[in-house]
């Protein structure tokens, strides 16, 4: 139904304005609308002559008469009342100002008959009706455009249709046969084809699952690999581990054997050093004098070293002695005669009256004395530039830089002569064990 919005002049004259139905802008109709004769309205209304069964009608016929309109075939459809009343709405009207009764009483004819006009209107067509101007012609614009598609799409069906009733006279049968033989040709090739297709599918079909089969086999036997690869990777790693800790051990050992082989075995055992007057071995101090009075316990330590150094050093040149045989047994050492096998020649004393009176123990020092002048001896018959720095002769040690010769023996002896004497026989004991390290050195 057309919004409509009466509007009261000055004059008291009434104008009515109806609103677009595409843009809602108010309308001003033309004058021409207030005198519809009959035969606008027959014609406008014909179309819908048929449809007179509608329930939502209207009887116009009252007014119409009034106004010379023809009412037979007319349309009619219920139009809602207007209500001439102010709400919020903007598209809804409002009454500013009312004439006499009479004008009120033809406003709302006309409206009425203005709004069954416009509803007829747009009854017959899709568009709502009224319009304005500008919406109206983007409206036929749109209509335009629709029909010269329409247009087209006639023109290409026709063409299409006279192109085909062409070729239908044309045709020949006979062609039309050679077509269809071969086309069936075709088709039972297509067929075969198919068919050989759809077998050569199903084997490969069959050669996929027996790949995967394969494929699976595969996995389980690389997963075995893998579990066989970490475990003999893991071996490999222990055995590079004791490798690399036999390596280690075998660099230490090596090092160690060097270090070993470096070492001489004579000097790491028998230190020969000296303290004072004293000559030592083994920080032992061998003699005494009347202003120091050196244990017995010590002096019987030092001979024990002393006799155990001899006899190393004989052993190591294969050396046997004569007259006596040395017998290196702590600080109970001695000597044994080989000519009398029953007498012991002890090297280690207790002191006393007694002891200074037993020449037993001088004896023993006069044959160790011995001993290491037959060492002497046999290093020169191998090496004729060794020489001892002091000379030894039956029992006494000569001091060559003064000449003064000191007994080994302690009876008849002063201590501190007896002392020196000591000294120079470990010095010449040294000298011996310097030379046999030189020469045992990588033996």
């Amino acid at each position: 139904m057309s919004l409509v919005r009466p509007d009261v002049g000055k004059a008291g004259t009434t104008h009515v304005n109806f609103s677009c139905q595409r843009c809602r802008q108010p309308l001003r109709l033309d004058h021409s609308f207030n005198s519809v004769d009959r035969t606008y309205f027959t014609e406008v209304s014909a179309p819908l002559a048929n449809q007179n069964d509608r329930e939502d009608t209207v009887d116009l016929i009252p007014e119409a008469a009034q106004t010379g309109f023809v009412t037979e075939g007319a349309s009619r459809r219920t139009i809602k009342p207007l209500r001439l009343v102010s709400v919020e709405s903007g598209n809804d009207f409002t009454l500013l100002g009312v004439s006499d009764g009479g004008n009120m009483e033809n406003l709302s004819h006309r409206l009425k008959v203005m709004s069954y006009l416009f509803d007829v209107m747009s009854g017959q067509s899709e568009v709502d009706h009224p319009l304005c101007e500008e919406c109206t012609d983007t409206l036929l614009d749109q209509l335009d455009q629709q029909l010269r598609i329409t247009e087209d799409e006639c023109k290409e069906y026709r063409d299409f249709l006279e192109k085909l009733g062409t070729n239908q006279e044309t045709v020949d049968e006979a062609a039309l046969d050679s077509e269809l033989e071969q086309l069936r040709s075709e088709e039972k090739a297509l067929d075969q084809q198919l068919e050989s297709i759809e077998s050569e599918r199903l084997h490969l079909a069959d050669q996929l699952q027996q790949e995967k089969e394969e494929s699976k086999r595969l996995e389980e036997e690389e997963s075995c690999y893998w579990k066989e690869y970490n475990e003999y990777k893991r071996q490999l790693l222990d055995l590079e581990e004791c490798q690399r800790s036999v390596d280690n051990q075998l660099r230490y050992a090596q090092a160690q054997l060097d270090k070993l082989k470096k070492t001489n075995v004579f000097n790491a055992t028998f230190h020969i050093w000296h303290s004072g007057h004293f000559g030592t071995i083994n920080n032992f101090r061998l003699g005494r004098l009347p202003n120091v009075p050196v244990e017995w316990n010590e002096i019987n330590a030092a001979w024990g070293q002393t006799v155990l150094l001899l006899h190393s050093l004989a052993k190591k040149m294969n050396l046997t002695f004569q007259r006596y045989h040395l017998v290196p047994y702590g600080s109970h050492s001695f000597l044994e005669s080989l000519t009398d096998k029953s007498k012991e020649l002890p090297l280690y004393g207790s002191g006393g009256i007694r002891f200074f009176w037993d020449t037993k123990f001088d004896h023993a020092m006069v044959g160790f004395l011995d001993c290491l002048q037959q060492f002497k001896e046999e290093v020169e018959k191998g090496d004729t530039q060794f020489c001892l720095p002091y000379k030894m002769e039956k029992g006494k040690i000569e001091d060559a830089s003064t000449g003064t010769s000191y007994s080994i023996k302690i009876q008849f002896n002063s201590e501190e002569q007896w002392t020196k004497a000591l000294k120079f026989m470990l010095t010449n004991l040294k000298w011996g064990l310097a030379w046999v390290s030189s020469q045992f050195a990588n033996k």
